[in-house]
């Protein structure tokens, strides 16, 4: 087993990777939440038929009463009726403060049972159980839960560290092509932003087998780098900006097509190349990084240009949350594997986009 632990002070817990770990969720729960009686399971609609049924087995071996809530997959469930939804099953479950929430799924999941547990009872713990590559690589660390408004993506959320989360590698093979290739985007972006190894690790591994040949490395450096730049700035006032590499414009283009038309990954995919060659414009990029990222993200099948208009952008900058006033920080590649918050006018940056 692979453990990293992400030491908040009064808010530290375990990252714990291994194969099979899904089978053991109710010792590990059992451990990091003692006082617990009931446990409030969340999961969707694709996920629960493959894995429901072990973990709700887990945890009542270990003890607990485990109520299950299903949602619908997709992003549309990160909304205010499904988080609505969850309160009165929490409530009609008989949830109290010293019960937790376990999050079972994909980013999706992991960010509306986050934010549920955040809110009911003005915050019960919570546990995350990432059964996709972008989650156990991204969302399921670090504290940050939201859900999506009108107005875009991500817009009314709070920052609440799980207690424990559990990464179950096995869980991988399930994933179609697409969507294991979709957290390959956010695996790629840490060597972009904070280890010009590991990118290079990674371009001599151009495809899933080769990936997965080696997951369990890949899932414990992602985690370990986001690990180090949360302990950093818990509250994503300095360094951890640096982690939207890419998403201010892939933001936009995820809103110009709807949520539907573009996944998170492959938005982020494009945004990271249009990124790089802004930095190249700029000078703050060296030339011909914008041809290495993409080199590496196509043959997974990402987008590494997605057309979006002026009014799109600017829309997504608006709503950036980078954005101070008539300035945003653009984070910018100094090289791969060194980024910097870029300071410059938002008028500038849609001059730029032109």
């Amino acid at each position: 087993m692979k453990t990293l632990t992400v030491a908040l002070p009064g808010r530290e817990y375990e990252i714990l990777i291994q194969r099979g770990l899904l089978d053991g969720a109710g010792e590990y729960c059992r451990k990091a939440l003692p006082r617990a009686e009931r446990l409030f399971v969340v999961t969707d609609s694709s996920v629960a038929p493959l894995y429901g049924a072990r973990l709700e087995a887990a945890l009542a071996a270990a003890g607990f009463s485990v109520a299950v809530h299903i949602v619908p997959a997709g992003e549309a469930s990160k909304c205010a009726g499904q988080l609505a939804g969850l309160w009165e099953a929490m409530m009609a479950a008989g949830l109290t403060r010293t019960d937790a929430v376990v999050a079972l799924g994909g980013g999706v999941v992991g960010d509306l049972a986050g934010f549920a547990a955040a809110t009911i009872l003005r915050g019960v713990d919570f546990v995350q159980i990432p059964t996709t590559l972008l989650s156990q690589v991204d969302s399921s660390v670090g504290g940050k839960v939201a859900i999506d408004l009108e107005a875009g993506k991500n817009l009314a959320g709070a920052f609440w560290q799980p207690r424990l989360v559990l990464m179950d590698p096995d869980t991988l093979a399930s994933l179609p092509d697409a969507t294991f290739a979709d957290g390959m985007a956010e695996v790629i972006k840490y060597g972009c932003i904070l280890d010009g190894a590991f990118f290079h690790f990674l371009a001599a591994r151009p495809d899933r087998g080769e990936i997965m040949g080696e997951i369990e490395h890949v899932l414990y450096t992602c985690c370990n780098l986001k690990r180090m730049v949360v302990e950093e700035d818990e509250r994503d006032t300095g360094k951890r900006m640096l982690l939207n590499f890419g998403h201010t414009l892939g933001h936009a283009y995820e809103k110009a097509g709807h949520y539907e038309k573009w996944t998170h990954g492959q938005a982020v995919a494009a945004g990271m190349v249009r990124a790089a060659r802004l930095g190249e414009r700029l000078g703050v990029t060296p030339a011909g990084t914008a041809k290495q990222i993409a080199a590496l993200l196509a043959p997974l099948g990402l987008p590494v240009d997605i057309p979006c208009t002026a009014e799109e952008y600017a829309a997504a900058i608006g709503l950036d949350k980078k954005g101070a006033g008539a300035d945003i920080r653009v984070i910018l590649l100094e090289r791969l594997g060194h980024a910097v918050a870029h300071k410059m006018p938002k008028a500038a940056l849609l001059e730029e986009l032109k």
